[in-house]
């Protein structure tokens, strides 16, 4: 399997920054596309890889939406399918993109309306069949 992000190395005299793994929503907007949502799967410095509903073009100019972070420009570095590399204008901070993250997961015990309902209760009788009080082989309760 090819890696995508191959493609675009680096100068010799440029270092990749280090990239953290993350699982984050959020969104894209570009003249071309308008705005959708994207999943970011990992994030550095000055960039996102993630993957969308659309293919996006190397070079494209995108405003990236980011959990905890004003929208902030970008440039399309790498293309694969709809799987993407985007270079930040700004710094990404991500101790910002894990708080805020984190403010938007909601546990199950937080939902005050949760409640048990039974199950209902329906007769299946029909009118003109008899009921039979009990069924060779049935081991159900007599009625």
């Amino acid at each position: 399997m090819s890696n995508p992000e191959a493609n675009a190395s680096p100068a010799p005299d440029e270092k990749r920054q280090p990239r953290q793994s993350r699982l984050v929503k959020a969104a894209l907007a570009c003249q071309r596309l308008g705005q959708f949502d994207v999943t970011i799967r990992n994030v550095s410095l000055t960039g996102i890889g993630g993957q969308g509903p659309h293919a996006l073009h190397i070079g494209e100019r995108i405003t990236v939406f980011m959990p905890g972070h004003e929208p902030m420009l970008g440039t399309v570095r790498w293309v694969a399918g709809n799987r993407f590399g985007i270079e930040t204008d700004k710094t990404i901070e991500t101790v910002r993109l894990r708080a805020a993250h984190a403010d938007q997961l909601v546990t199950a015990d937080s939902k005050a309306d949760f409640q048990i309902v039974p199950a209902p209760r329906i007769s299946t009788w029909r009118p003109g069949l008899s009921r039979a009080t009990s069924l060779p082989g049935h081991f159900g309760t007599k009625r």
